[in-house]
Parts: C-alpha cells; sequence; structure tokens
C-alpha cells in the first residue's frame, strides 16, 4: 500500500534527519553598503617609521594633494588647448602648472603632511605637466612640420624627462639640497612653453624656427639627465627677515614680467637654464691642470 504524499512532504524533519538550509539560512549575510565598501577596498594604506616604530596609516592628506590635481589638471589642459592650436593657453597653462607644483611639496612641508603616496603622485603629475604637455605643445605648433625629425626630438624630451623624474626619485636625500642635478624638469618645460609663447605670434613657417624650436626642446631633454648642477634656490629663508630692498626688487620683477609675460619669461628661464653649462664651464677653467 503507497504513502500517501501529502504525509511525507515534512517527513524528514519530524524523523530528525538533516534538512536543507532554513529561510533565515538561505538569505545572503547582511550586506555592507556599497559606498562603505567601495572606501574600504580603494584604502590607501602606508608603513612609515616614526619615531623608531613602523606605523600603518589609512588614508591620504587632502591638502597638498589638491595642490597637485590642480597641476595634473593645467597640465592635461594645455595639451588639450595645444591641440586645439591655442598655443597661448597651453604655454600659460604649464606655467600655472609649475607654480602649483611648488606650492604642493611647501605646504606638505609647513603642515607636516608628507607622504609617500603624495611624493609618487607629484611625480606623475609632473610627468604631465612637465613632460608630456612640453612636447606635444612644442609638436602641434611647429617640429610636426619637421617630419620623422620632430617626433623624434619630442619623444626625446618626453623620456628625458621621466628618466629625471624617475632619478631624482632615487637619489632623495643623499644628494647637496644646494644643487639640482640636471636641469629640473619644471625648468625645462618652462623654457619650451615659453620659446612657444613668444615664437608663434611670428612666421612659424620659416626654417629658422624650426631648428631654433628643435635645438631648443632637444637640449631641454639631454639638460635634464645630464649632470649638470643647477642651483635650487631651497637655502633661501622666506620665514625670516630680508632687507625692504628685497621686496622692492620683486615689485619691479612683476612689473617688467607683466609688460612682456612671454619674452621676459623667456629670458628669465633661459637664464637659468643656460647658467648651469656655464658654471661647468668655469669651473672646469678654474680647476689646476693635471701634471704628467
Amino acid at each position: 500500500m503507497s504513502q500517501d504524499p501529502r504525509n511525507t512532504e515534512h517527513g524528514p524533519r519530524d524523523e530528525g534527519l538533516e534538512s536543507g538550509p532554513s529561510e533565515h539560512e538561505r538569505l545572503p549575510p547582511a550586506e555592507e553598503d556599497l559606498a562603505a565598501a567601495f572606501v574600504r577596498e580603494t584604502e590607501v594604506i602606508e608603513e612609515s617609521i616614526e619615531d623608531g616604530k613602523k606605523v600603518r596609516r589609512r588614508g591620504i592628506y587632502l591638502l597638498p594633494n589638491l595642490f597637485t590635481t590642480s597641476a595634473l589638471f593645467a597640465g592635461f589642459f594645455s595639451v588639450v588647448a595645444g591641440i586645439n592650436g591655442d598655443f597661448t593657453a597651453a604655454a600659460v597653462a604649464i606655467f600655472i602648472a609649475m607654480v602649483l607644483d611648488g606650492l604642493d611639496g611647501r605646504v606638505a612641508r609647513m603642515t607636516n603632511t608628507q607622504s609617500a603616496f603624495g611624493a609618487e603622485y607629484d611625480s606623475l603629475s609632473d610627468m604631465v605637466s612637465f613632460g608630456v604637455a612640453p612636447a606635444l605643445v612644442a609638436f602641434t605648433w611647429i617640429l610636426q612640420d619637421i617630419g620623422k625629425t620632430g617626433w623624434v626630438v619630442a619623444f626625446l624630451y618626453v623620456a628625458c624627462a621621466a628618466l629625471r623624474l624617475a632619478r631624482f626619485n632615487v637619489q632623495v636625500g643623499s644628494v647637496d639640497k644646494k644643487w639640482f642635478i640636471g636641469l629640473p624638469s619644471p625648468s625645462a618645460a618652462a623654457f619650451v612653453a615659453a620659446s612657444v609663447w613668444t615664437f608663434h605670434s611670428f612666421d612659424a613657417d620659416a626654417v629658422g624656427f624650426k631648428l631654433l624650436m628643435l635645438l631648443v626642446v632637444a637640449a631641454a631633454g639631454v639638460l635634464m639627465v645630464s649632470n649638470i648642477r643647477y642651483y635650487s634656490f631651497k637655502e633661501i629663508d622666506l620665514k625670516g627677515p630680508v632687507p625692504f630692498v628685497v621686496l622692492l626688487a620683486i615689485v619691479l620683477g612683476f612689473v617688467v614680467i607683466s609688460v612682456e609675460p612671454s619674452v621676459m619669461l623667456l629670458l628669465l628661464f633661459g637664464t637659468y637654464v643656460a647658467s648651469g653649462p656655464a658654471q661647468a664651464i668655469m669651473r672646469k677653467m678654474k680647476q689646476p691642470p693635471a701634471t704628467g
């Protein structure tokens, strides 16, 4: 005689046999909020040594990284402006990135918010603003007219900027802070940007301008990876008192630059670029001749 199926529906549970998961067990565990999960999964965790102890710190410092992000935006804007043919805006954006890049490090030191994340982020921002942007702006303005030589020289500049930043990162703390080894990438970018800003209003089809920009971009790139020393200005005490004439000289400097910004900035950074090789030659001439 067959058993009524209705009588066996709950039979296994009544007989103490193993049953499937209960309704509560079948429900997924309480899921954390999506935003909270995203924050947790993307959190930055750094390890540093403080007072001889290893400390793990979660999160990043906002203030200095805001300046770095602003410099990165200025560098990207320079690329876009150069592609669109607005070379004045492209050059100005590089100078704005240069100012912001100088501020992020000073803000981090003044507020004691230095971090390994900030240092790496700053280097990547510099690569865009002072490596890619100047080369692309110069290329889209005039170097593309030279053909293969133009883009090869533009790439040379980008590669030298990357090598310069990589070398600077591994040499931090091991070199004299009074000097930069090689032309700093912001100064190289400013030299190229000022050249584009000044010369693009002239006859860009002239062969002389093409050769001149070819020389400017190539020289700036090579000087970045050279061993020529450049004064860093890090020994200047901005917190201490200075003679009144110093402030007066700064005011006059702003007035002179405002008269013709592109030309004056080109002269200023051109002088700084030339100062490294000039000092190297002078030191070489002062060395006593080797005796056989």
